[in-house]
């Protein structure tokens, strides 16, 4: 029964693409040693463990909701015809029992990491949700993804501090509009199917300039944020080298993928996205353990 099950798991990951769990995760870390520094003490192995199950119960309950509930819009989409899903790989009922023990393992971390984390975790479960829905009937779904990996910073801080202060909300901001900003870079590639199927996103409302030009904007007010976000935080140089090292990588992202030309998407959102969210946190990390 055991080795029947390993397969069956490996395609529940791979369905909800958990490699991918990258992009999020080290912002939760970033979260996680500003409030240690401002604590002036290390986290403690449990609190450790439980930020991160807490990480990997959202985010995995949330793409395993959204597999679910977008099956049949998968199974027309000729890009995503081959999902676990669709192809019959996954079971419907397999897949909502993923999601239940993923987001009820959210639970339990918010539970045993302080009292403010359990009492917002509906919050954070309204708003994991949402996202499957909001194409339906809205544009900004891709505000709705951003604020979902934007609470990981935010909550890893209230899980060691029991509060919030500007700084981390403002490091919270930043990796929503970063987040918005890749989520329509992706979905221009479903442009057209998105125009015939009625669904919402930027790249249907504005068209593929305007959703660039969006996305521009996006990322330079991402690192507008993240640079106020040295006041009261005690970072430093160090961490504003950083910030210029991510400038420049999504500087570089924007060369990759261009008006007309998505050839070059997979290296854009794929692999350079999760190199900038982890060379942040190695900046992060390098300046508090300097001071």
């Amino acid at each position: 029964m055991a080795s029947a099950m390993i397969p069956k798991i490996k395609s529940l990951l791979e369905m909800i693409k958990f490699s991918h769990t990258i992009f999020a995760f080290p912002f939760a870390l970033i979260g996680m040693v500003l409030a240690a520094h401002a604590n002036g003490e290390l986290p403690s192995v449990a609190q450790l463990f439980w930020i991160c199950m807490a990480m990997v119960g959202a985010r995995s309950g949330a793409m395993g909701l959204n597999r679910v509930l977008d099956a049949r819009i998968d199974a027309l989409n000729p890009r995503t015809a081959e999902r676990h899903i669709p192809a019959g790989i996954v079971a419907q009922w397999e897949a909502w029992l993923f999601v239940s023990i993923s987001f009820a393992g959210l639970i339990l971390s918010a539970y045993m990491l302080n009292p403010l984390c359990f009492y917002l975790s509906p919050i954070a479960l309204f708003f994991l949700a949402l996202y499957s829905f909001a194409k339906r009937f809205t544009a900004y779904a891709h505000l709705v993804l951003g604020l979902c990996l934007g609470a990981a910073p935010v909550g890893a801080w209230i899980a060691l501090r029991g509060d919030v202060t500007v700084s981390i909300i403002l490091i919270g901001l930043a990796v929503l509009l970063w987040v918005a900003g890749f989520d329509i870079l992706y979905a221009l590639q479903d442009l057209n199917f998105d125009r015939e199927q009625g669904l919402h996103s930027i790249p249907v409302t504005l068209g593929e300039e305007g959703a660039f030009l969006v996305v521009r904007m996006f990322h330079v007010g991402m690192i507008v944020l993240l640079l106020l976000a040295t006041t009261g935080s005690g970072l430093g140089w160090i961490y504003l080298v950083g910030v210029a090292t991510v400038a420049a990588m999504l500087v570089y992202e924007h060369t990759l993928v261009k008006p007309g030309d998505l050839t070059k998407m997979d290296a854009a959102f794929f692999t350079l996205n999760g190199y900038i969210s982890v060379t942040l946190f190695f900046f992060v990390l390098l300046d508090v353990v300097v001071q």
